[in-house]
């Protein structure tokens, strides 16, 4: 019976569950795979050989300590085309091609010597469950055959130019022929010539894919520009800057980087100021604007009411009417440094975390509600509490971006941050706002947001 299933939409798989570890170490391709750190996971037996190494030279380092640059040759710029490849694979998720390059690989056992290599890469994200990157496999083609034949009938590696200089048609996008030059003479006047060289066209070829992708890197590149412009008109605070308090903002992995989650940081009155970080469900453009409704709203909440309960309530409300804001989470505190004492409310947020000098840490969990737009009747208050502080206990506000982690228990992670507050909480703000992302593994391209406040009160 066949396999397949007509008119349903669906297969039925019928054969042994199939070996992919089996086919990746026997594949003719030269395979390796890479974790988001660049350091080697894993590359088959073709891989080995085209690279003249053995497996335990390759696997458990980082690519570019086993295949360093030639930095005697200058034209040898493989390093920074593959990093740059990488980068974009891990940033936004895509089959990324670079159609030719030269990297240059040491010879084993011959420190400083090179040998010449030419490559296409084919560089292709495997994702995990959550839409983070887990792994890259880089698929590599030896070109350096191609490349040496070619300086054998030419002379040298031409340019797009010179590569049709004799004349040669090159297939156009729509797979006519097209002159090479201008003034060609057609090619049925030129029929007594030689047929088209077609390493020729190939090369041509591969120098107008490295030219296109050129450009929509460049125009990705202004993309990106553009959104992270949107992104800091969002969270513009007339607060800050502000002394002993730092903030961070660091989107997840191919979201131009622009995504839900925010901080805020406001004076209020009577020498009284406001922070807030909030978290709207999703990533990238929807969620941004999500995010600065939200933000804006609860800001202007805040000023109208009488404490941060208040505040979020009307902001419950409010996130009713928004498309998109249902679920999403926030914290509001109150610092009154006159009366040194912290008033909080959280709508289903992670509780911040109060620091004292001893080094103590206690979490502000004492007035948590359900999150935005949930609760079955959203004008009912919500909870309030107030804790006192000490001058110089650190106070931290944070999304779950910075906790969660998709193999381990929430509840881990937020121990874990305690513990780095507890351990790093002599640091100034800034320094502490930086400790607490390398202690919890997190940057920029991470699989979640993350917005961080820190604040030595």
């Amino acid at each position: 019976m066949c396999p397949f299933c007509p008119g349903t939409g669906r297969e039925r798989v019928t054969s042994p569950e199939i070996d992919y570890a089996a086919i990746f170490a026997a594949s003719p391709s030269a395979y390796a795979l890479l974790g988001p750190d660049l350091v080697i996971r894993d590359v088959n037996r073709a891989y080995l050989e085209l690279t003249l190494r053995i497996r335990d030279e390759l696997v458990g380092h980082h690519i570019f300590d086993v295949f360093p640059e030639n930095r005697a040759d200058p034209e040898a710029d493989g390093i920074r085309s593959l990093k740059s490849s990488l980068h974009r694979v891990v940033t936004f998720r895509k089959v990324d091609v670079i159609p030719l390059q030269k990297y240059d690989i040491p010879v084993a056992g011959k420190p400083g010597v090179f040998e010449e290599r030419w490559w296409h890469t084919v560089n292709t994200p495997l994702l995990a469950p959550d839409g983070s990157v887990d792994a890259v496999l880089c698929r590599e083609e030896d070109m350096t055959g191609f490349i040496r034949s070619y300086q054998q009938q030419h002379g040298r590696i031409p340019a797009l130019t010179e590569a049709t200089a004799d004349g040669a048609d090159l297939p156009s996008r729509d797979g006519t022929q097209v002159a090479a030059r201008e003034g060609a003479q057609p090619a049925e006047s030129r029929s007594r010539k030689t047929a088209p060289d077609l390493t020729t066209q190939l090369y041509a070829r591969a120098q107008e894919l490295v030219r296109i992708n050129e450009e929509l890197r460049r125009s990705n590149a202004q993309e990106r520009q553009v959104a992270l412009t949107l992104q800091e008109a969002m969270l513009y605070s007339p607060g800050l800057p502000r002394p002993n308090v730092a903030v961070r903002y660091l989107p997840a992995a191919g979201t131009l980087n622009v995504c839900g989650d925010w901080y805020d940081v406001t004076d209020t009155h009577e020498g009284r100021f406001a922070a807030a970080v909030g978290d709207v469900v999703g990533h990238g453009l929807e969620a941004a604007a999500v995010m600065g409704m939200l933000r804006s709203a609860l800001s202007a909440a805040m000023r109208a009411t009488d404490g941060p309960a208040r505040a979020l309530q009307v902001l419950g409300l409010y996130a009713g009417t928004v498309e998109g804001a249902m679920n999403a989470t926030a914290v509001k505190i109150v610092v009154d440094s006159q009366h040194r004492t912290l008033t909080y409310s959280s709508a289903g947020h992670p509780p911040a975390i109060l620091r004292h000098q001893d080094g103590t840490c206690e979490l502000l969990d004492q007035a948590t509600d359900p999150p935005l737009a949930t609760r079955a009747d959203e004008t009912e208050p919500r909870a309030q509490a107030t804790r006192a502080y000490l001058p110089g206990d650190i106070l931290v506000l944070y999304t779950d971006g910075l906790i969660e982690r998709r193999d381990e228990d929430i509840d881990t992670g937020l121990a874990r941050l305690t513990a780095t507050v507890s351990e790093r909480g002599s640091l100034g703000p800034e320094d502490l706002a930086d400790a607490l992302l390398a202690g919890m593994g997190v940057s920029e391209g991470s699989g979640d947001d993350v917005a961080l406040v820190v604040i030595r009160l």
